[in-house]
C-alpha cells in the first residue's frame, strides 16, 4: 500500500470514492465523467497541484488533493490546503485516513509551506475527532458562497476596474 499521484485511468474510482457517502451522493456524478475530467486536466497540470490516491495492489482507497498557496499573510508564507479526503467505505477504521493525511502534512513541509488547513463540513463529527487526532485544531470559522453563474444584486464591477463589455 502506498500514496501515489492520481492519474487519468484512477479518475472514475476517485469520483466513486467521493460519492460514497452521506455528503457526496448529494454531490457528486459517477456516470457522467466529463466534467472531472477537465478538472483533472487542470491539477494534472498545475504543478501546485496534487490529487493523490492511497493504492493498494492497484486499487485505489483511498484519496485526497493537496493544494500549495502562496499567501501574503504570515510572511509571505505558504500553506497547504487539502480537499476531498475520502476512503473506501469497505476499509474505513483502519488508519488509512491518517496515512493519507501525514503524507499531506509532509508533502506540505517538504515544499516549504508554513502550515496545512483544510475545511470539513459541520456535519461530520467523526471527521472532526479523526482532524483533531492528527493536530487539527478549529481556529477559524469557515465561510462559503456558492457561484451559480446567476448574475446577484450588489455584485457589479469593481469602481475603476476594466470590463470586457463593449
Amino acid at each position: 500500500m502506498h500514496v501515489r499521484a492520481a492519474t487519468a485511468e484512477d479518475l472514475p474510482a476517485i469520483v466513486e470514492l467521493l460519492a460514497d457517502d452521506e455528503l457526496g451522493r448529494t454531490r457528486e456524478d459517477p456516470d457522467d465523467l466529463g466534467t472531472y475530467r477537465a478538472a483533472f486536466a487542470a491539477i494534472d497540470q498545475d504543478p501546485n497541484q496534487e490529487l493523490v490516491v492511497l493504492d493498494d495492489d492497484g486499487r485505489p482507497i483511498g484519496t485526497l488533493q493537496l493544494s500549495l498557496v502562496p499567501s501574503l499573510t504570515h510572511r509571505g508564507s505558504w500553506r497547504g490546503q487539502v480537499e476531498g479526503v475520502r476512503v473506501a467505505a469497505d476499509r474505513r477504521g483502519e488508519g488509512l485516513g491518517a496515512v493519507l493525511l501525514r503524507w499531506a502534512i509532509d508533502r506540505a513541509a517538504t515544499r516549504g509551506c508554513r502550515m496545512v488547513q483544510l475545511t470539513t463540513d459541520r456535519r461530520r463529527p467523526d471527521a472532526h475527532r479523526f482532524y483533531e487526532s492528527l493536530g487539527f485544531t478549529a481556529t477559524h470559522l469557515g465561510m462559503k458562497l456558492a457561484l451559480d453563474g446567476e448574475p446577484r444584486p450588489g455584485h457589479g464591477p469593481v469602481p475603476g476596474q476594466a470590463t470586457s463589455e463593449k
